[in-house]
């Protein structure tokens, strides 16, 4: 981290927990979300958006636990010399704006992200609005929110489709209702790079009182082009970009957080702006996001994906970035099983997992020796994918139900697997033995919907080793949606792994399990998918949670 007072700084608004979240299939729970914020933290992220707290209680609650336990952080931040700023985002009404508050308060710094289409299509066809009542609606908005925090920022929702004269009337009535940030977001990743700096200029240009706030791009995917089109804005006087770690979203995804810091990192001589990003701590964040979002990087992925590939960490083949520069250079500091509690304290406090409990701390020990019994090598990778599993598959509000044992036979034939679970909210032990014509993992797969009296289609299941060796840790991620109905008795005759398409408004699921013998990596992750659906039941309202930013 170099600071150079000459430039200006580079602000990182992290949008992972928020628009990260809206990616198809990915539902982080409570306690998922707090750890990602840790970690966030850590990395020197200057604004993390933590929810849409009016979505849901679910929302709100996270939103709430985040800026309360993760707002006030410095670990790591030394360097920075303040905690993240916390925000929330709110449509343009009171009643949002308000709530987004609420749930940000505890946060020691902490900001309100409001947002109203602009583009006549939305005006006509979404809000039924003219361009005056727009106007009205965004300075009350503003103005309103301006009470509760000094720190505001407003989105022009498709402003890439928005007429640019209008924009400079919205723009400069928000600048004077108090918007302290102004956020230009490429709603639907439309914009060419040349284009869509051409547009920052002229709002920068013929906007009442531009210089007086942070001018923010926020970018989408669609066209492979969020990158460029965000370092076009760079150059054009954009000073804080809107991403998500290993650039996941909706549709194609978000801007890639790690591929602007890198670019602005290693063309310091090109770019006007610095950045205060910790960048060896994008190995372990990109990871943890992977393994809890089930979103798996690609193995040529810009940044996040040079871990992938051994041959990589050759200085000599590839030399614009060292693995060093990124945090990919200590994945094989060793761990065995005569390694002692404090070595492995130690190594946790390295990778940002030093805060927890001592119960906490004692699973992962129990995990870790576990390992260390089964593989004689336990690296840095397979402790991230452990601390993910726990983090994962935390008892408590998260899960409904809990693994008590599993008995699996299979051979050349059929496959039978006999799976105990516990009701975590009654204390009830259920037990059920199934039988699998594809093997051991269908077989446990049918007992514990079966078990949990729903009918699950799995639409995907992915398996990868952690590490080299065929004692090497297994990661699991599936995905899963629930069918009309419930499991009856003739369940084991239907095709569980059956793979389909998603449709554009099936709920979906995702689930994640590591372990060293992969049949139970497979059932932790298929259960944590199943924990997940069952929490939302009580929360269906996953159209609304959709913010298009």
């Amino acid at each position: 981290m170099t600071i150079d007072h000459k430039k200006d700084k580079l602000i990182i608004f992290d949008t992972t927990l928020r628009d990260g979240e809206q990616s198809p299939g990915v539902t982080l729970t409570v306690s998922e979300k707090i750890e990602i914020a840790k970690q966030l933290s850590r990395l020197g992220v200057d604004v993390l958006e933590a929810g849409f707290p009016v979505a849901s209680q679910g929302d709100f609650d996270a939103v709430h636990r985040i800026a309360t336990e993760v707002g006030p952080l410095m670990v790591g931040r030394e360097a920075i010399g303040k905690p993240m700023i916390i925000a929330g985002l709110a449509r343009a009404v009171p009643a949002d704006i308000q709530r987004c508050f609420d749930a940000i308060s505890s946060a020691p710094h902490r900001r309100i992200h409001t947002f109203l289409a602009t583009s006549d299509i939305h005006l006509e066809h979404k809000l039924k609005i003219n361009r005056d009542e727009c106007v009205a609606r965004a300075v009350a908005a503003v103005s309103f929110a301006k009470t509760l925090v000094d720190d505001v920022e407003f989105s022009p929702e498709d402003a890439g489709r928005s007429d640019q004269d209008f924009l400079c009337k919205v723009l400069s009535a928000v600048i004077e209702a108090g918007a302290t940030t102004l956020n230009i977001p490429d709603t639907v990743g439309y914009n060419m790079p040349e284009e869509y700096g051409a547009m920052i200029k002229y709002l920068r240009q013929n906007t009442k009182g531009s210089d007086k706030v942070i001018w923010s791009a926020h970018c989408h995917n669609d066209l492979g082009l969020a990158t460029a089109n965000t370092l076009s804005g760079i150059m054009n006087g954009i000073r804080q970009v809107e991403v998500t770690i290993n650039g996941i979203g909706e549709r194609a995804g978000n801007t890639a957080m790690e591929e602007i810091v890198m670019a602005v990192h290693t063309h310091p001589d090109f770019f006007p702006v610095y950045h205060t990003i910790n960048t060896p701590q994008f190995f372990r964040i990109s990871q943890l996001v992977s393994s809890l979002s089930g979103m798996v990087v690609q193995p040529n992925k810009a940044i996040s994906g040079i871990h992938q590939d051994g041959v990589l960490k050759n200085k000599t083949t590839y030399e614009i970035i060292s693995p060093e520069t990124v945090g990919a250079n200590t994945v094989n500091l060793v761990l065995g099983k005569h390694s002692g509690r404090a070595a492995f304290r130690s190594r946790l406090h390295e990778l940002g997992f030093g805060e927890l409990t001592d119960a906490e701390f004692q699973i992962a020990f129990n995990s870790f020796k576990t390992l260390a019994d089964s593989k004689k090598r336990v690296t840095e990778q397979d402790l991230i994918a452990l601390l993910s599993d726990q983090v994962s598959t935390a008892a408590g509000e998260d899960a409904a139900y809990v693994i008590k044992s599993l008995q699996v036979v299979s051979g050349t034939s059929v496959a039978t697997a006999t799976v105990e679970l516990q009701n975590t909210k009654t204390g009830e032990v259920i037990t059920d033995a199934a039988v699998g014509k594809s093997g051991p993992i269908e077989a446990v797969f049918i007992a514990i919907q079966r078990l949990v009296g729903k009918k699950i289609r799995l639409l995907k299941f992915d398996i990868t080793a952690v590490g080299e060796g065929v004692d090497a840790l297994g990661q699991v991620s599936v995905k899963v949606s629930e069918e009309d109905g419930s499991a009856g008795s003739d369940a084991e005759s239907e095709e569980v792994v059956e793979v389909k398409n998603d449709g554009l408004n099936q709920a979906t699921y995702h689930g994640h399990g590591a372990d060293s013998d992969i049949i139970h990596a497979a059932t932790k992750a298929y259960l944590n998918a199943i924990n997940r659906l069952v929490a939302n039941e009580h929360e269906r309202i996953l159209g609304e949670r959709k913010v298009d930013v």
